[in-house]
């Protein structure tokens, strides 16, 4: 760790990282999937897709059994079900309530950058009593370019009014890292969340490796008191 760092700001994914998402999308899922006359997914099958869209999700699923415009309509009904049924079963991972506490109490800021569209990012952040700590919130729309461009964590840093160089970044995909680190940020793989079979985190060049949110925590401590 660079002693120069000064940590102002902790970033987040939001699906996979901050929000245990899964039950929801998945949930919402199967009820697209029936309507349209198929079977109910194999969450193993498609959770790990989660960090990578509705879309991904609907693809991995179906494989050559729909076709593309099936596929279509299938995510137009999984997005309208999931837009009404946003925070119904979706928690924070264990940890993360207390880790925003004492991120407050310490006297930095925290937000979140994610790929999530805003019409379901704000009622989400809404529904878990976020919106209003948060010191900023960015969807995969709120920018020209979604993670892993750089644009949507410069947007962050801007409506947070930090530094890139003072802030940590914490995600569970691969495109989350690149955008961090294209950034300029320190960055965390968040190993406990949406990650595929095949992922190697340990070379997509993040600062850290973090199990769990309690990790996340004493690595923000570390940076605070080395």
């Amino acid at each position: 760790m660079a002693t120069d760092f000064k940590l102002t700001c902790v970033l987040f994914d939001l699906d996979g990282t901050l929000v245990d998402t899964a039950p929801d999308l998945l949930a919402c899922l199967d009820k697209a999937l029936n309507h349209h006359g198929y079977a109910a997914a194999l969450p193993e099958t498609v959770k790990p897709l989660i960090s990578y869209g509705a879309a991904a999700m609907i693809k991995k699923n179906l494989a050559d059994s729909a076709s593309a415009a099936c596929q279509a309509e299938i995510l137009d009904t999984m997005l309208d079900y999931y837009q009404h049924n946003i925070a119904e079963h979706s928690v924070f991972f264990d940890g993360i309530p207390e880790i925003l506490t004492s991120i407050e109490a310490q006297g930095l800021k925290w937000g979140v950058v994610t790929n999530k569209r805003q019409r379901f990012t704000e009622p989400l952040m809404a529904a878990l009593k976020l919106t209003d700590r948060a010191a900023c919130i960015i969807s995969g729309d709120t920018t020209s370019n979604p993670k892993p461009h750089v644009a949507p964590m410069l947007a962050a840093c801007h409506q947070a009014g930090v530094a890139p160089q003072q802030c940590v970044y914490i995600g569970d995909a691969n495109h989350d890292i690149t955008a961090g680190n294209n950034a300029q940020m320190k960055t965390l793989v968040a190993l406990y969340g949406y990650l595929k079979p095949t992922d190697t985190p340990e070379t997509w060049g993040a600062d850290a490796l973090i199990a769990s949110p309690a990790q996340l925590s004493t690595w923000i401590s570390s940076v605070l008191c080395p």
